[in-house]
């Protein structure tokens, strides 16, 4: 409830002052000024308000320097460290007291290693619980790159998962939850590349295709060994979805398990990359998984080789995908650098090119173009064959500008007249509108720039071997030597980049070698009606890298970026030299029998005397992945998981993937096992800074959650980036954000306070402004719960035995009202985990344990409990809100939840659940006879009185006093709304006794009333309590000024002696003190 203003607060029986009209003078009986305080003390007293107005204008004048967003300043909190010694696996020891304050080192310590060697996340342990379903709950994680660093969008990503599935768990259902890692290629390489360069000096072209593949590889054995996921490290070394970085059992509760007996390796998504050490069952799974849907596609006709254009990076020499690129829109002319330019290149020109026209020497065609370096592969020129300008042309020839060579002048109705000057030059090899243009006319396309962004020799020995930019300048430069220059100008234009390293893509290109493909049309790909955006056709294959030839984009199921379509014990896709064609001819095998076989059917020659040779390209990193869902369940073999829990029960995931990812496993699932992967979608949010921003390396502003569990110090934070793979000005500019951002550093948070506040956020929300100090937020309520369970505990005392929760029954209003609290919250749960709305369990949790349990019910029965012989009904009520509400947490915290819920009593009957993450979470049903709607409309009154009796004390500084209260209501039935709660609204109001004022009684002189409403008024007694008055009633004649000295809480205090602004008499602002407190009755002119 708002907090009431202070003019509604009034002593009974006082006039208004005449100078503010509306306003209330605040006043009591009349004492002598004077009191008999000794002139010392008055002294005293008035040094330290000079001293405290001294220090409010200073912190004013801070405050008004400070930024927008404050937050409370954090002070080192004691770690307390679990020292009892505890075998790996062995249970907690949970007799010791609870520690002073919260300590999350304290609680996370001990319980994974338990929850592992118990069996609690297998499937096969869920199907025994007393509360199964027998329903089937599967998810996979998405297979986060093997080159990541820990970000907080992985925290996100595996807290919402985590939830869900400890929900699933918890209500009864057979969960299998899977993980996996995405081999990543070219951002392996990247990485690794950039890596030799900084330390070496060396680019992987100087080492050779097989040392840099041995360079790889050793980074990312020595990545693995640097950030272990679990210990034993088998079969749960597999763990690795956050990128190899960290253990589950540090940053989320819940990990996902296989059964080793029953086959299901934990086998680190195989399929998409597969891991040394985790045995050859398991890559063996991947690579079959892999081999079997490539071989049948390939027989319906999905996929096939053609040589088209693709998105080609120069910097990676490979091709990109569509979804790989990112657009940046760019509106006139900017300047950007490039690797291996060595100056800056300005795009957003429009360079306007004059063709002469073959046998008119005045006569000229002038187009326009954004990339003047593919001026050498111009084959022709295009007009719309409507466009009168150029009618009179159709069938003639042009002259090259630069190579004099005569080029046709064709008629398309794709060229739009109105664009430009309606001309177009036509660059077949280098466009992929000019390249069906082209083709519609026949004209064969001419590459000029090579896969490592330099000039092709078709283009002269002039500008053979130049970078392409550089050949841009000594174009132009020749164009104005020529006179055929026609100008530039401003021209917006969308500039294609490399998602992966931020690098621009030099359009498509590369139709120098043939390139794998799948067609997405028709019907088969596309078992949502075409709906989705999904490309027609896009290359599955990538080149890796060679001596003189393509380069490592993509990656091998045999690891990153390093290995052909399959390894060569499984040799799939193979190439046949057939001589007599002068052409490859292409077959494709499960194994290398199987492609002899089909390649001596295709040729008609003996199998034995063929040479086959493997094709050196890998797969997309995609297409490994899209098969995740199924090929991690057995696929292609029928096993018994793939029957059970395929398909998966939900996809969560970021909605950046959604055509990365997403798209894929659907078409491929749909194709290969004849059912959708997945019949539901859960898209979460891409995490920002608090200012917005997209997290980056080079910005400083990502976040490792370890370093928000944990902790990390500036120094720490710093470190972290001088060892990463950020250039000097990059490194320079993170560094500084750092500074800026973390000046103490990273204070610790906890897991379970992380988990929650990411969960708070949801997966429905827009971008997620994640800060640290919301994480902070999180952890203070850890500890309120701590607390609220150090209070509970010591109130159910040793001998306490809890009733069945079925049996107990309210015994006063207050437990009533708190336990229909708890039903409302757990149905607010079941409401938010049945729709996916994680917000709305966070939520009521936060609000049920902070203002209904500890702010309200807390506090009303303490004086009871202290005080006295205990009354039966609160300790049991404690206990049942500790219990359920502990349950009720447990997705979402669930170390505290363990650590808390262990310490509580045993029922009576049977042995509980061995440990929160099995036991049955509270259901609304089971809760729905304590749900008391009314009960809770009428308390909210109660709670407004109560803030109401707040609001009067702290106006009239009642500090320790325990003034009288009265209550009258004009209604004769809403009195009974407070007669229930009389006793628990005068503790939460720290007032003495409450009682109630008949109505249409006099309202008793000298108390200060407050309205609730317009029915109802609180009266508060102040004879004998209060000694001084809030405000300044003294009236000032013109030219005089109040005998008081002054304090402010104001930006402007009004000066001793200085008379009242317009010198008339009135009534002060209500943020000024005064401390003359003469109690006589004031009167006009004194």
């Amino acid at each position: 409830m708002p907090h009431l203003p202070r003019a509604s607060f009034r002593p009974w029986g006082l006039r208004p002052s005449r100078g503010l009209p509306g306003s209330h003078a605040l006043s009591t009986q009349s004492e002598p000024y004077g009191s008999p305080t000794s002139r010392r003390n008055r002294e005293a007293k008035q040094k330290r308000l000079r001293e405290k107005q001294a220090a409010l204008e200073a912190g004013l004048a801070g405050k008004s320097k400070a930024p927008a967003e404050s937050s409370k300043a954090w002070t080192p909190k004691e770690i307390v460290l679990y020292e009892l010694p505890t075998e790996p696996g062995e249970k907690k020891d949970v007799s010791r007291p609870l520690p002073a304050a919260y300590s999350p080192r304290y609680v996370e310590a001990a319980w994974y290693p338990w929850w592992v060697r118990e069996g609690f996340f297998k499937p096969e342990y869920q199907t025994r619980l007393p509360q199964s379903t027998g329903e089937t709950f599967s998810m996979c994680i998405p297979p986060p790159n093997v080159t990541g660093s820990l970000h907080v969008g992985h925290a996100l990503t595996v807290a919402i998962q985590d939830a869900l599935v400890r929900w699933h768990r918890m209500r009864g259902d057979c969960v299998l939850w899977v993980p996996g890692s995405d081999h990543a290629g070219i951002a392996t390489q990247a990485v690794v590349e950039k890596q030799l360069w900084k330390e070496r000096g060396l680019r992987r072209h100087e080492l050779g295709r097989e040392d840099f593949l041995r360079e790889v590889w050793k980074w990312k054995e020595d990545f693995q060994r640097l950030d272990q996921c679990c210990t034993p490290p088998s079969p749960q070394r597999g763990w690795v979805s956050l990128g190899l970085v960290v253990g589950a059992r540090d940053m989320f509760a819940d990990k996902p398990l296989w059964a080793q007996e029953r086959g299901r390796d934990l086998w680190a998504a195989a399929s998409s990359g597969g891991l040394p050490g985790l045995g050859p069952r398991v890559l063996h799974y991947g690579r079959m998984a892999v081999t079997e849907a490539f071989v049948r596609l390939h027989k319906a006709g999905l996929l096939y080789r053609s040589r088209q254009l693709v998105n080609w990076s120069c910097a990676l020499r490979s091709a990109i995908s569509d979804v790989e690129v990112e657009s940046r829109s760019l509106p006139g002319p900017t300047e950007l650098r490039l690797p291996g330019c060595p100056t800056p290149v300005s795009f957003g020109l429009l360079v306007s090119v004059a063709f002469p026209v073959d046998g008119e020497p005045d006569a000229e065609v002038v187009v326009g173009t954004t990339r003047p370096e593919t001026l050498p592969g111009d084959v022709a020129v295009a007009v719309h064959p409507d466009d009168a300008r150029y009618t009179h042309l159709h069938g003639r020839h042009l002259r090259h500008p630069l190579t004099g060579q005569l080029l046709p002048l064709v008629t398309d109705s794709a060229v739009q007249p109105h664009v430009g000057t309606g001309a177009v030059k036509v660059t077949p090899a280098h466009s992929p509108a000019d390249a069906e243009l082209g083709a519609r006319h026949g004209l064969r396309p001419l590459s000029v720039i090579a896969e490592d962004g330099t000039m092709a020799p078709a283009c002269g020995d002039w500008l053979q071997g130049l970078h392409r930019f550089v050949a841009r300048e000594k174009i132009l430069s020749t164009l104005r030597e020529r006179g055929l220059l026609r100008g530039l100008q401003s021209h917006p234009m969308v500039l294609p980049i490399c998602r992966a390293r931020a690098w621009h893509l030099e359009g498509p290109g590369a139709l120098g070698r043939g390139q794998g493909w799948a067609r997405a049309q028709p019907s088969p790909f596309q078992p949502l009606g075409g709906r989705g955006g999904v490309p027609a056709e896009e290359p599955v294959v990538r080149p890796l890298p060679g001596d003189g030839g393509p380069c490592c984009a993509g990656c091998g199921v045999g690891g990153p970026g390093a290995e052909p379509i399959l390894p060569p014990e499984d040799l799939a896709a193979l190439v046949l030299p057939h001589r007599g064609h002068g052409e490859d001819c292409w077959v494709v095998g499960r194994t290398e029998a199987e492609a002899r076989e089909a390649a001596a059917a295709l040729t008609g020659r003996p199998g034995a005397e063929l040479t086959l040779e493997r094709d050196p390209d890998v797969l997309d990193t995609w297409f490994s992945s899209a098969l995740f869902p199924f090929s991690s369940l057995g696929w292609p073999q029928q096993t018994p998981d793939l029957t059970r829990f395929y398909p998966l029960s939900l996809l969560e995931t970021g909605s950046d993937l959604l055509l990365f990812w997403v798209g894929r496993m659907v078409m491929l699932g749909t194709q290969l096992t004849g059912q959708l992967p997945f019949s539901k979608v859960l898209l979460h949010s891409m995490v920002r800074d608090r200012q917005g921003r997209k997290m980056s390396k080079s910005l400083g502003n990502v976040l490792d959650p370890r370093d928000i569990i944990r902790g990390a110090e500036l120094q720490v934070l710093q470190e972290k980036l001088r060892d990463g793979n950020l250039d000097p000005t990059e490194l320079a500019i993170a560094a500084a954000a750092q500074r800026k951002d973390f000046p103490h550093g990273i204070p610790e948070c906890g897991t379970d306070a992380l988990r929650f506040a990411l969960c708070s956020h949801g997966a429905l929300a827009g971008d997620l402004h994640l800060s640290v100090s919301e994480v902070l937020s999180s952890r203070h309520f850890c500890n309120k719960v701590w607390n609220a369970l150090r209070f509970i505990f010591s109130a159910l005392g040793e001998n306490f035995t809890p009733q069945p929760a079925e049996e107990l029954c309210p015994a006063s209003p207050m437990d009533a009202w708190i336990l229909s609290r708890l039903a409302r919250t757990a149905r607010e749960c079941e409401r938010g985990f049945l729709t996916r709305e994680l917000p709305l369990a966070t939520h009521a949790l936060h609000h049920f344990w902070l203002h209904s349990l500890c702010d309200v019910y807390l506090e009303a029965v303490k004086p009871g409990l202290s005080h006295g012989p205990r009354p039966p009904g609160p300790p049991q009520v404690l206990f049942c809100c500790a219990d359920v509400g502990l349950r009720l947490m447990a997705p979402f915290m669930p170390f505290l939840a363990e650590e808390l819920w262990q310490r509580l009593p045993p029922g009576p009957g049977g042995p509980r659940a061995p440990s929160i993450s099995v036991a049955p979470y509270p259901s609304a049903q089971s809760l729905e006879r304590w749900h008391r709607p009314e009960l809770e409309r009428r308390f909210s009154r109660v709670q407004e009185a109560v803030q109401a009796l707040r609001a009067l004390r702290a106006t009239y500084q009642l500090t320790k006093a325990r003034p009288r209260v009265l209550l009258q209501s004009s209604e004769p039935g809403e009195q009974g709304v407070f007669e229930a709660f009389l006793e628990p609204l005068g503790t939460l109001g720290r007032c003495g006794a409450v009682g109630l004022l008949p109505a249409g009684a006099a309202a008793p002189s000298g108390w200060a009333q407050a309205p609730l409403s317009d029915s109802v008024q609180v009266y508060m007694e102040l004879q004998g309590w209060w000694t001084r008055r809030p405000i300044c009633l003294c009236w000032l004649p013109e030219g005089t000024s109040c005998r008081s000295s002054w304090t402010t809480y104001g930006p402007e205090p009004r000066q001793r002696g200085r008379p009242r602004l317009g010198g008339s008499r009135g009534f002060l602002p209500s943020t000024w003190n005064c401390r003359n407190w003469t109690r006589r009755p004031l009167t006009s002119g004194s």
